[in-house]
């Protein structure tokens, strides 16, 4: 078959898309043919290292010197059923008349963000790079922190149609080999027609994929992963997306943050404990007011209860739908502040709350008490923000216990929960380690942190093999 047919069988297989290219040029009596995808590969580099050099070449052209000649790193020879693979994938694929050999070149090039702070993990002090949705580029940010052989990555291919690069990276010698291999087996049963983000893969990791519990580490930092992976765990880098997944992963993980680690561990200490007191306003805040003002108003002091009772009485609504109203109200301005262009979002969100709510009070539609409990509530969501949809569902369902069995509601929802929590395992490791079971050496960096010397082994929350981190002298 001539090259010129070869070519237009490659475009129809390729539907004639408008961002296939395709040359032919005449070298010495051979046909040389190239085609390539435009929209992802190198147009100055083809022109340069490729197509000049062998335009310029006088003599009988032969495969081998077609090798020779080509001014790039990435060339292999590839098969007549790899063509399209390695088109889509960003390489120019060589023809030649006078042989059936076949030459891949690989000058993929797209545009790509520079690694910059992630708006959600920003730091006082600390590194202040990001990941970004160039799988490569995630590889170097972690590359760069271990100067080791025993950094290991190994990439799969996930989605029928998006093909899909998952990269699991993990040190060996310390990450357990049969976490390992458990990672890359349920990645490799993985049968979709596409991933286009790793939070896609969360719940095709997840023991209890249905559950509302988090179960798989997010995070958008090259040092949290660095530390992550010394640590034991396995991360997931996913194409096209800035979040890395790590497993397995404990609830105590969205507790802490990197800021933790790079100031006083004494400071640390109080501030997890201001994120511990966050978590219990924002969870259950709300269903414990809601419960104290329907049944339980005889345990308040006399001078709150007279003046609960002034702000609640010209209220027409029940304070169960009052409360409700008020969720939803701030539920939508958090919507509308997320979409909208910041400016707007801004603007939006100050009319929302000052406005808005100022004006339902002094209209005696919402009353002062509820628009503070619930204020107070959504800004202590954020204490632990990687928590913050699993919190909101929690609040939802304490508002209802609260407002239908009273503080017996809310402390049997709490018995529950823990109890099901407790319940929870991903890897072989527990939701609520090191609380629950009880792991005294995982809790120098748990609730409480202590100095960075004192940590001189890793966490036993999960298995493994080598436990020690620092010499027992130092």
């Amino acid at each position: 078959m001539s090259v010129e047919k070869i070519l237009e069988r490659y475009k129809k297989q390729l539907h004639n898309s408008v961002d296939i290219a395709d040359r032919m040029i005449d070298v010495g009596g051979v046909n040389v043919g190239f085609i390539y995808l435009k929209s992802i590969t190198d147009s100055a580099l083809f022109a340069e290292a490729i197509f000049e050099p062998i335009s310029r070449f006088k003599q009988t052209l032969t495969f081998e010197n077609l090798k020779q000649i080509v001014k790039a790193n990435d060339v292999s020879t590839i098969q007549q059923a790899e063509v399209l693979e390695n088109i889509l994938k960003g390489a120019v694929v060589i023809f030649i008349s006078n042989s059936q050999e076949i030459l891949a070149i690989d000058i993929m090039k797209y545009s790509t963000r520079v690694p910059a702070e992630p708006p959600t993990s920003a730091v006082i002090m600390g590194p202040r790079e990001g990941f970004t949705e160039d799988f490569q580029t995630n590889i170097s940010l972690l590359r760069r922190r271990f100067h080791s052989e025993q950094l290991v990555f190994e990439s799969l291919a996930v989605g029928s149609i998006t093909q899909t690069k998952v990269t699991v990276a993990y040190i060996e010698g310390i990450a357990d080999k049969s976490i390992v291999k458990e990672v890359k087996k349920r990645i490799k049963k993985i049968k979709i027609d596409g991933v286009v983000d790793s939070y896609y893969l969360i719940s095709l990791l997840s023991n209890r994929p249905n559950s509302f519990l988090k179960q798989v580490g997010t995070a958008e930092k090259p040092d949290v992963i660095a530390a992550k992976m010394l640590e034991g765990r396995v991360a997931i880098i996913v194409d096209n997306s800035p979040i890395v997944l790590t497993v397995p992963f404990v609830f105590l993980e969205d507790l802490q943050s990197s800021n933790d680690y790079y100031t006083n561990y004494i400071y640390s200490s109080l501030i997890r404990i201001v994120r511990v007191i966050g978590l219990l306003l924002s969870s259950i805040g709300p269903g414990i007011y809601i419960a104290l003002q329907l049944f339980h108003y005889n345990i308040l002091p006399i001078k709150y209860l007279i003046t609960i009772a002034d702000t609640t009485q010209p209220i027409p609504f029940p304070p169960f739908i009052e409360i409700l109203f008020i969720t939803l109200l701030f539920q939508v301005l958090y919507e509308v502040s997320l979409r909208l262009p910041s400016y707007l979002g801004l603007a939006t969100s100050v009319v929302g709350a000052l406005i808005l709510g100022d004006t339902g009070v002094k209209a005696g539609l919402l009353s002062p008490p509820t628009v503070i409990v619930m204020a107070i509530a959504k800004i202590a969501l954020y204490t632990v923000p990687e928590q913050s949809a699993q919190i909101t569902i929690v609040q939802y369902v304490f508002i209802v216990l609260g407002a239908s069995l009273g503080i017996l509601g809310i402390i049997g929802g709490m018995i529950y929960l823990l109890a099901y929590a407790n319940s929870v395992e991903n890897f072989g490791t527990p939701f609520l380690a090191p609380f629950s079971p009880f792991i005294l050496s995982d809790n120098k960096d748990g609730m409480l942190k202590v100095p960075v010397n004192q940590m001189k082994e890793r966490p036993k929350s999960f298995s493994n093999e080598e436990e020690e981190r620092m010499d027992e002298s130092a």
